[in-house]
């Protein structure tokens, strides 16, 4: 899983190289854009084309049934019920391109989140790290500690949280940069990245877990912890992050679902995809 991570990593790497240091809304609108035309691309040739044609226009004909036949009870309820049906076979059409389109959408919101749902740190800006056990282990027996780093402070001693089976620390940020925290425990290395200060367009990797499919599929940033190692996740608390537009703060789902489905039926009589 991890492979196939980073190569998916280092695809979004390349594609928001050229925004980083630009206003978010542009690499948005860049990668809305993009999944747009793929989206059209996979809906064209995955769809029956003509029948989605001929049907629309089956409802677009009782529509005009109806007006023509107002008067009508007996017409106007025949072609509203005609439409239901119609209505009915359009979703049909529309099923097996939404099925082929759900396992890339699901990727690229996934990478998306982790660009645009957080904020790198700021240098003296407290906040905690969370390490969570297994629970085999008992937080207050285990031995565990942190390596000092040239760029990020250990304020506190360890709180052991024995009901949540869980070790924190209040850690800040010193200068700008991306670190790798190294956490010992039991004589095992597990290290997680840290992002302070970085651009206004910065991939933030907020939490690293053990290699479980979904935990690899959900958090594909960093590698995942040994399977023999007792933590079972690291957790850093990033605070969100919002696309302010006119005085206005939008979440990046909003934003994305938004310019995705508008730019993708702007182009679709560019690419002759029938909707």
């Amino acid at each position: 899983m991890w492979t196939f991570n980073s190569i998916i990593n280092k695809i979004f790497d390349i594609l928001f190289l050229p925004f980083q240091s630009m206003n978010p809304w542009i690499g948005m609108i860049f990668i809305s854009l993009l999944t747009g035309l793929l989206m059209l691309l996979v809906f064209r040739y995955t769809s029956n084309q003509e029948g989605i044609k001929r049907t629309k226009n089956r409802i677009k004909a009782h529509l005009l049934e109806m007006r023509l036949f107002s008067d009508n009870m007996r017409i106007s309820l025949k072609a509203q019920g005609n439409i239901l049906l119609a209505n009915i076979k359009y979703i049909s059409h529309s099923a097996k391109p939404l099925l082929f389109m759900i396992i890339p959408l699901i990727l690229v919101l996934i990478q998306v989140n982790f660009w645009f749902g957080y904020s790198s740190l700021k240098p003296g800006e407290p906040v905690v790290l969370k390490v969570k056990l297994e629970n085999d282990y008992n937080p207050l027996e285990v031995d565990l500690n942190i390596a000092p780093s040239s760029g990020i402070l250990i304020e506190t001693l360890p709180l052991r949280i024995e009901e949540e089976n869980e070790i924190n620390w209040r850690i800040s940020p010193l200068k700008k940069g991306v670190y790798n925290l190294e956490i010992y425990i039991d004589g095992q290395k597990v290290s997680k990245q840290v992002s302070v200060a970085q651009t206004s367009l910065s991939k933030i990797s907020p939490k690293k877990l053990k290699g479980s499919f979904l935990d690899g599929l959900f958090f594909p940033l960093e590698a995942p912890i040994k399977k023999s190692s007792p933590i079972k996740s690291i957790e850093i608390s990033y605070p969100d992050k919002s696309l302010p537009l006119f005085g206005i703060n939008f979440h990046w789902l909003i934003a994305f679902f938004g310019l995705s489905i508008i730019l993708g039926f702007a182009f679709k009589g560019v690419f002759g995809v029938e909707i």
